[in-house]
């Protein structure tokens, strides 16, 4: 069982957790392992669009946006508001694409260490945090896009 001090928004450790709890983590994290829900996260990035907006904007099915959407509001990862006839999604915690942005940076990152592994085929490539380091410590410079 999770103890009350640790059951705090900010400040649950992963260890802290039991078995029922770590079962909602990894649902979480397999609602972020679909490339379409990644795809929708980053779509409202912007703010709120509703299923019609977002189906022009993917170029998807209403009904798949819209199954996905479920799914992404049942884990609490998006919210819902009604405005008419509309439903509008919205992100329901901007720490979501921290998250997300903490990962694609360790695949960027991972993925330049391979290139460097093999050799760097002459590519003159650089990591996303030696920006701020002088010339003769940068390793590679690669522009990631997010």
């Amino acid at each position: 069982m999770i103890s009350t001090s640790c059951t705090n928004r900010v400040g649950t450790k992963m260890e802290a957790l039991d078995d029922r709890a770590l079962d909602h983590v990894a649902d979480y994290f397999r609602a972020l392992s679909e490339p379409l829900r990644l795809k929708l996260l980053n779509a409202l990035r912007g703010g709120p669009l509703n299923v019609g907006e977002l189906t022009s904007l993917l170029g998807c099915s209403q009904a798949n946006v819209s199954k996905h959407l479920a799914l992404l509001a049942k884990l609490g990862l998006v919210s819902r508001e009604s405005r008419g006839t509309s439903v509008y999604y919205e992100i329901a915690d901007p720490r979501t694409y921290q998250l997300c942005d903490l990962v694609c940076g360790q695949i960027a990152q991972r993925l330049i260490e391979q290139v460097q592994v093999m050799g760097g085929f002459g590519a003159n490539l650089s990591t996303p945090q030696s920006n701020a380091q002088p010339a003769a410590k940068q390793k590679a410079k690669v522009k990631v896009n997010r």
